[in-house]
């Protein structure tokens, strides 16, 4: 009994310690199969490299019994939520005791590798090819291993790299111009190898670049170094004289500093040096000097210092020598020019003294000089020479004496001369004005006497003419009235005399007039109205003028400043000045003015300080007297003297108004009564056709000529309302002539509408408007008369290719320079405000009338992406751009709502656009807003 209990019992026991050992094992080789599976791809390629390496002791870690994640150097990618499968993205294994070949190494398992650094081991035999396959690499370092081959050119094709070092290994050949590609590289190492040949000029693609070590001493065969345009940091190497066969050295543009290296002087068959744009630092070595057969030699824009080396004069051929703004001091060479060669000499915002070199004046291939700003003192008349191809010459702003010598006429390719700010003094040759392609003139800020000369009216070119804050007698020269092209005129601070010449009206693209500080008497000339691009100064003060300020200065709607203080200017500010909206500045102190101040923002803001020493101003301005009702009974003799003007001023409107009445009812029973008589186009009466500056009946003539009366051939686009033609005169003075569609009964063409454009275009001064020449009024024909615009209408630029030259900066002022006319024209209605929205869209959507409309007004418009719809000739705008596209996106929306009740008015849209709108912040980006988004943006 008790043997067979102790039988089944022995049984029993042996079954469970045989079902604990079977559990056991299936619990075990769950996770044994997991690791083998975990090691993947990427897992059995390292380990299979990992055979190949001689004393990988390092790497005990690296076996089939762990995960990858887990070895020694390898960071891992995690999967968010336990979803995908971890992936390798860097390996790290520097100074780890690594020798043996790197081509048994398979790559295209490592697709996800983002950094390798495998530096200071002793891995040897080539790069393999295959190492471009890790695409999304960022860093690869193999710094100070026995690498042997040539760069892969392969590794090219690594866009995403940033960081590339192959230092201290034993790479040959050359340095592979696909290295260009890698464009977003922040620091390239090749140095201490055995690389050879030429730096690829290519290299000068990488714009990204900081840091480049590329151990040139030992490129000895390189004869262009060309690394300009990148972010270079750091000294230049003294090893770069090692490269002794280099022709050409461009490391401009770049970041550089420190001092330019002694050992640059070993590079004696250089010709080309230019290291600007950099922040170099301490002097010129006198090692440069050894460079004999330098041409060119440019070190501007940098922190140099010192004297130059007098060894500079030992370089014969210069042609080029740019050294301005940097602190150089001391005398300039005094064999500057000794080769006869140089053509540049461009020294200015320096610290240089003493006198021009003497040498420079025999210098007769120079061509541009720039000496200004600095320190530099002498006779100019005995250091100048003749230039014949002297184009640019500016030596304002030093200590410079003696005369203006005649013999300068003869730089007849002069554009540009200044020489103010000195001690010069004589007076002004007339000689001078056999200088007709001269741009710009300063001669201001010396002590030069005499009169302007009367020859300059034949600089016909001339921009800038600035002869300012001199001892200048006599009048204004009549002739100045044929300088056309002048758009800054500077004779302020003078002792001019007599009247200012009606001829400077003539001048019509002037910007900027100063004339004050003189003693010029009489009235302000009416033709000062006809300066319609004034814009930045007008500037009459400190001078005897009397008589009434005129009503047409207030044409000047663009002018930002005017003075008109310190002379005896009488009567009212003229209420017309309002017109001036432009105006920031506005003195008219100290003169015998009265009356109101017209009510403006220039006035409104204006100091009361402005307006002070007249008689009775008052007005707007704070500071001023309330001005006193013409109504209001007053002790004061002077306003009863106003009722009486006032009086006779009503009286006298209305005896005209009533003869004008009687008049136009004759005239109008005139035509009644007798029948229409066909006019004779030879015999146009003379209020019937009207042309600025031309004679109306010849230029009539001319156009019918022209045009072969009004042939098809000549026709450059129509409308509703006529046709426009190309009109070539017989003078070559070319128009644009606009024909109105006359109706078929000859005798009733309503005048209102025609009336109503000229009286239109007749008040329009702006620079987005053609301008109207002219008209001719027939019961046969009827005509406007344009400036003709050589590539056409807004409309016809956005239809065409070249709309891409309208960026979204152009075509944003564009915009507001629109909305600008439109309210200061008084174009206020919701009709007006649809008109702009519509020009608006087509700016911006780049498409034009039907096409436009139809894409408005269908229904998933709504649904669209903005930057689908926006004028896919441009890129998509960014930053601040964008956010001012988007919101006047939304206003030009707004202005086309098919309710006019919900349509802002052109008052409310000028004074929208006048500030620098930026959208909600909740807003989406461009990318991704959509139409119905624009309607959340406030307005």
């Amino acid at each position: 009994m008790f043997a067979f209990l102790s039988c089944c019992m022995a049984s029993q026991l042996q079954k469970t310690l045989l079902c604990a050992t079977l559990l056991l094992l299936l619990l075990l080789l769950p996770r044994a199969l997991l690791v083998k599976a975990s090691l993947g791809s990427q897992g059995r390629a390292l380990l299979h490299w990992k055979a190949t390496l001689r004393s990988p002791q390092s790497l005990r870690s690296w076996n089939l019994n762990s995960s990858p994640c887990n070895w020694t150097g390898v960071t891992c990618n995690y999967p968010v939520a336990g979803r995908g499968r971890s992936a390798i993205t860097e390996i790290s294994l520097p100074n780890m005791g690594l020798a043996g070949p790197l081509d048994a190494l398979d790559f295209s398992t490592l697709g996800s590798l983002l950094r390798l650094n495998l530096s200071y081991n002793q891995l040897g035999g080539a790069i393999p090819p295959a190492i471009s396959a890790l695409s999304r690499l960022v860093s690869l370092d193999l710094t100070s291993n026995q690498f042997t081959s040539k760069i892969p050119v392969g590794m090219g094709s690594m866009k995403e790299l940033r960081f590339l070092s192959l230092s201290q290994n034993q790479m040959v050949g050359a340095i592979p111009p696909s290295l260009s590609n890698l464009t977003g590289l922040v620091s390239l190492h090749l140095k201490d190898n055995k690389l050879e040949g030429v730096i690829p000029k290519e290299l000068g693609r990488l714009h990204e670049l900081m840091y480049l070590d590329i151990g040139i001493g030992n490129l000895i065969e390189v004869t262009d170094l060309i690394l300009s345009t990148n972010l270079l940091t750091g000294p230049i190497p003294s090893s770069i004289g090692n490269m002794t066969k280099l022709n050409i050295l461009y490391l401009l543009d770049n970041q550089l500093s420190g001092f330019i290296p002694h050992e640059i002087g070993n590079l004696i068959k250089l010709t080309d040096l230019a290291l600007f744009k950099n922040l170099l630092s301490g002097p010129i070595p006198s090692s440069i000097g050894n460079m004999t057969k330098l041409t060119k030699l440019g070190v501007y824009n940098n922190q140099l210092s010192g004297s130059l080396p007098t060894e500079i004069n030992n370089i014969h051929g210069l042609t080029y020598l740019v050294l301005s703004n940097n602190s150089f001091s001391g005398y300039l060479p005094p064999n500057i020019c000794k080769g006869g060669a140089l053509q540049f000499l461009i020294l200015e915002m320096n610290n240089f003294q003493g006198p021009i070199p003497t040498t420079l004046k025999n210098c007769t291939t120079l061509e541009r000089v720039r000496l200004e700003n600095n320190q530099l003192t002498g006779d100019v008349s005995q250091c100048l020479g003749v230039y014949p191809h002297l184009s640019y010459m500016d030596l304002s702003f030093n200590q410079l004496s003696g005369t203006l010598s005649p013999d300068w006429a003869r730089w007849h390719n002069l554009t540009f001369f200044r020489i103010s700010n000195n001690n010069i003094t004589g007076v002004i040759p007339t000689e001078f004005g056999q200088l007709t392609k001269l741009g710009e003139l300063d001669l201001s800020s010396n002590y030069l006497q005499g009169e302007i000369p009367k020859s300059f009216g034949s600089l016909t070119l001339l921009y800038n003419l600035s002869l300012g804050n001199n001892q200048l007698v006599g009048q204004v020269p009549l002739e100045f009235g044929m300088l056309s092209n002048l758009e800054l005129l500077d004779l302020s601070s003078n002792n001019l005399a007599g009247r200012i010449p009606d001829e400077l009206g003539k001048c019509t693209k002037l910007r900027s007039l100063k004339l004050n500080n003189n003693n010029f008497s009489g009235t302000i000339p009416l033709a000062i109205g006809n300066l319609v691009y004034l814009q930045d100064t007008f500037d009459i003060s400190h001078n005897s003028l009397t008589g009434e300020i005129p009503s047409q200065l207030s044409k000047l709607v663009m002018l930002q400043s005017l003075n008109l203080s310190h002379n005896s200017l009488l009567g009212h500010l003229p209420s017309s000045l309002t017109y001036m909206t432009s105006l920031s500045t506005v003195d008219v102190s100290y003169n015998e003015l009265d009356g109101p101040v017209p009510d403006s923002p220039a006035f409104r803001r204006a100091p009361a300080e402005w307006f002070a020493h007249n008689n009775d101003l008052c007005g707007v301005v704070r500071g001023l007297p309330p001005c006193v009702s013409l109504g209001t009974p007053t002790k004061d003799d002077r306003s009863k003297r106003h009722k009486v003007v006032v009086i006779a001023i009503i009286a006298s409107v209305v005896f005209f108004l009533l003869l004008f009445i009687i008049i136009a009812a004759a005239l109008r029973f005139h035509k009644r009564k007798k029948p229409p008589v066909p006019v004779d186009d030879n015999h146009i009466k003379e209020g019937a056709f009207s042309i600025l500056n031309f004679d109306g009946k010849d230029v009539y003539k001319d156009i019918i000529e022209a045009t072969e009366d009004f042939d098809a051939k000549y026709c450059i686009g129509s409308g509703a309302y006529g046709s426009v033609y190309r009109a070539e005169l017989a003078s070559g003075e070319l128009l644009a002539v606009k024909k109105i569609h006359l109706p078929d009964t000859e005798g009733t063409c309503d005048e209102k509408p025609f009336q109503t454009e000229i009286q239109t275009l007749t008040q329009i001064r702006h620079r987005n408007i053609v301008k109207l020449y002219g008209f001719c009024s027939s019961p046969r024909r009827k005509f406007l008369v344009y400036e003709y615009m050589e590539r056409g209408s807004l409309g016809s630029v956005l239809r065409s290719e070249t709309a891409a030259e309208l960026d979204w900066v152009k075509r944003l002022s564009i915009v507001k320079d629109v909305a600008q006319l439109a309210y200061t024209m008084r174009l206020t209605t919701q009709c007006d405000v649809y008109s702009f929205g519509v020009v608006t869209l087509e700016l911006l959507m780049g498409e034009y009338g039907e096409v436009l409309i139809s894409i408005l007004s269908s229904s998933p418009i709504n649904d669209s992406f903005v930057k689908d719809v926006l004028d896919r000739r441009l890129s998509v705008p960014e930053g601040q751009v964008a956010d001012e596209v988007v919101a006047v996106l939304s206003l030009a929306l707004r202005s086309v709502d098919n309710h006019p009740e919900s349509r802002p008015t052109m008052k409310q849209v000028s004074d929208k656009l006048c500030v620098v709108r930026t959208p909600p912040p909740n807003l989406p980006s461009i990318d991704a807003l959509k139409f119905s988004d624009l309607m959340t943006v406030e307005i």
